[in-house]
């Protein structure tokens, strides 16, 4: 009468030991066909909308064809900063990348007739973002040049010109004024570093903390990260799709080269009205002469003036 008690519980000991066996065999299954994971290599959720990760230091990098000390964990984690921060900030830098195709030829133009750098360019991306802009000090154009600058190095400012405006003859300005730093303070890096805070205070810095590198100085924030910004912004123009920036051919702005110019030695009462004679508008007449900031033109000199009529 014990035999049936028995023989169920024997049953019940074995599906036990077999789905103990099973679990087993699962789970050691599941280990060996999943390869061990990093703990940052994982998919979005839904919850995660992007995987966020730190920029490759691990390069040689450089600026004006002068290499950067990587061997100074001060150098690498300053740029670490300006690369993650303009990687991360989306719409400013894709903004800037589709400028490039409108403005970089006729830099890298200018900029090897006057016998420096193309890399320079890069000071108009980190200075206006490729915009005529205005800072709270009154530098203004591509290049922020202030009016005192602007006007040593040749460039007409008045109530009703403004060729910091003008982009040839800025950009041209800005190469001179850069050569001369570099001939001043011996390096591209010390150089760009005195056009953020001007000669002057770049000279005072060296003296007083008896150094000749711009890696070396203890500077205010802003110029402390000036140099590194141009280093991280050539890196990502020149390689967008490493850093996540994928642009079609058309989703770069086009040049502005669709004009004639007309040579302009007398006042013009209107520009509103110069623009209709000549069947344009004048919004599109100050896009292609941004450096007319005035609606007229009072030359009394009898100046000549290349102006630019969009077709």
């Amino acid at each position: 009468s014990n035999l049936f008690p028995m023989s169920k519980q024997k049953l019940w000991s074995i599906n036990l030991l077999l789905l103990a066996l099973t679990s087993i065999f699962i789970f050691v299954a599941s280990q060996m066909s999943t390869p061990e994971k990093k703990d940052y290599d994982w998919e979005p959720t839904e919850n995660v909308p992007q995987i966020v990760k730190s920029v490759d230091l691990n390069k040689a990098f450089s600026f004006c064809e002068e290499a950067l000390p990587m061997d100074n964990f001060d150098v690498r984690e300053r740029l670490d900063r300006e690369l993650t921060v303009n990687t991360y900030w989306h719409s400013s830098t894709i903004l800037s990348i589709k400028s490039t195709v409108r403005y970089f030829p006729m830099m890298d133009k200018i900029l090897t007739e006057e016998g420096v750098p193309t890399d320079l360019k890069y000071i108009a991306v980190a200075e206006s973002a490729l915009r005529n802009a205005v800072s709270p000090a009154g530098a203004k154009g591509i290049w922020q040049f202030m009016k005192g600058t602007g006007t040593d190095y040749g460039l007409e400012i008045s109530d009703e010109v403004d060729e910091r405006y003008h982009f040839e003859k800025s950009t041209r300005a800005a190469a001179k004024y850069l050569k001369s730093l570099h001939q001043r303070f011996g390096s591209w890096a010390n150089a760009t570093a005195a056009y953020n805070m001007g000669g002057g205070n770049m000279s005072k810095h060296l003296r007083e903390q008896e150094s000749e590198s711009y890696f070396e100085l203890n500077l205010n924030e802003e110029t402390s990260r000036y140099y590194f910004r141009l280093v991280a912004i050539k890196q990502i123009m020149e390689n967008p799709r490493e850093f996540g920036f994928y642009l079609d051919r058309e989703d770069y702005y086009p040049a502005l080269d669709n004009y004639r110019t007309e040579e302009i030695s007398e006042s013009v009462e209107s520009w509103g009205a110069f623009a209709k004679e000549r069947g344009t508008n004048y919004r599109m007449l100050k896009v292609y002469n941004p450096w007319l900031i005035d609606n007229k033109l009072t030359n009394r000199s009898g100046k000549t003036y290349e102006i630019r009529i969009p077709k």
